[in-house]
């Protein structure tokens, strides 16, 4: 059978969050704190505040940790909501990286690791980095790897050294979960504090999105020693464990733009209703309409492939295959729909006056993080070429 409809409760703590995000985050849109290289540590704060104080922080967080454990399809449901405001994500700490990080650290972290690295992220007092994209290749090809660790006879310890960039959230974070290229094992995830002595901050890169805190990081790992308590999970197997949490990351990324792009067509179309042109609304001119029309399609042909996805995962699939063909649709369709935002818009579109323009430029973002679309469609058609 197939049911589409949402579970009560579901579509009840849905509303509450869309609430939430309508009166207590979107007005801090137009906050100056809310800069070129994304929130700051401080907007983020207040933001998170915010939304302990309503009972919605980090709804999505294990029961044993304070939340709900919704699963995939819920999840789908609640995140869309909390998008509604890309600052939404941020304030109720299901953002990126944070999100992807505290899932695949409550799966494989030890009890140690956890208490002193996720439990402090689930409760909000400090965010989280993923260290894996490297200038000279790394990322969508992680197999590029250069960065590299070898283990101190002496000691035990590990030490790294090597070069990453466009890694989320770098200035201020304080759980790091870092991949380098173990001598004699392969890629190796470590989890270390931000403060510690060889991680250097060079620089925060100028991007087109704004949406993450403290932007994107240029970082360089100088003969960073960790212990051998850092290592997270086992040595080599950072690869296994990277698609452990980019399945569901992918999929959390399309239900999140999802609530931001609907919050863009919900705008048009009241602009539309009211904007004139030659003796009528604009929404009433087909050029318009037809627009409107392709929006509402897009945005429900997204809505019911990560549901689907969602419901595969639920079902205890890897998922990798759907994630791949939702992510990469979901992200151009979505681009599509803010990009006809604009236009309907028109001169508004383009300027600050709506949240529109800034959804826009985050949201192209969207077709490249987690994967470019052509690197997915790589990776489906190997797929569907080998059956």
């Amino acid at each position: 059978m197939i049911d589409f409809e949402i579970p009560a409760e579901t579509a009840e703590l849905a509303a509450k969050i869309r609430q939430f995000v309508t009166d207590e985050v979107v007005p801090y849109e137009k906050d100056p704190r809310l800069t070129q290289h994304g929130p700051t540590e401080d907007l983020r704060r207040e933001l998170v505040a915010k939304a302990r104080a309503a009972g919605l922080l980090t709804f999505q967080a294990p029961k044993e940790f304070g939340g709900i454990a919704p699963s995939h399809l819920e999840q789908a449901v609640l995140f869309e909501a909390a998008g509604w405001s890309t600052l939404g994500p941020v304030a109720l700490n299901c953002a990126a990286p944070d999100e992807g990080n505290m899932f695949l650290l409550s799966k494989i972290a030890n009890p140690a690791q956890v208490a002193e690295f996720l439990k402090p992220v689930i409760d909000g007092h400090q965010r989280s980095v993923f260290a894996m994209t490297e200038p000279g290749g790394a990322g969508s090809d992680p197999g590029q790897l250069t960065t590299k660790a070898v283990r101190d006879a002496s000691t035990g310890d590990y030490v790294i050294n090597g070069r990453k960039w466009l890694i989320t959230g770098a200035n201020g974070a304080r759980t790091w979960i870092i991949m380098a290229d173990l001598e004699g094992a392969g890629a190796t995830l470590f989890l270390c504090h931000g403060d510690a002595p060889g991680i250097v901050i060079e620089r925060t890169m100028d991007t087109m999105d704004r949406n993450y805190v403290e932007g994107h990081g240029v970082v360089l790992f100088d003969d960073l020693r960790l212990p051998p308590s850092a290592l997270l999970g086992e040595e080599g197997e950072a690869f296994r464990y990277a698609q452990l949490r980019l399945a569901p990351a992918r999929l959390t990324h399309c239900m999140r733009w999802l609530g931001a792009a609907s919050r863009a067509h919900d705008i048009a179309l009241d602009y539309a209703r009211t904007r004139t042109a030659f003796g009528k609304p604009i929404g009433q001119h087909q050029g318009v309409g037809f627009m409107l029309a392709d929006n509402e399609i897009a945005l429900q042909q997204c809505r019911l492939m990560i549901w689907w996805a969602c419901w595969k995962l639920d079902q205890g699939e890897r998922g990798r295959h759907e994630s791949s063909m939702v992510k990469s649709t979901v992200s151009e369709q979505l681009f599509q729909v803010a990009d006809r935002c604009v236009q309907v818009l028109g001169g508004m579109g383009i300027s600050d006056e709506t949240p529109v323009a800034m959804i826009f430029r985050d949201i192209r973002a969207f077709r490249l993080y987690d994967g470019p679309t052509e690197v997915h469609k790589y990776a489906i058609a190997r797929q569907v070429l080998g059956r």
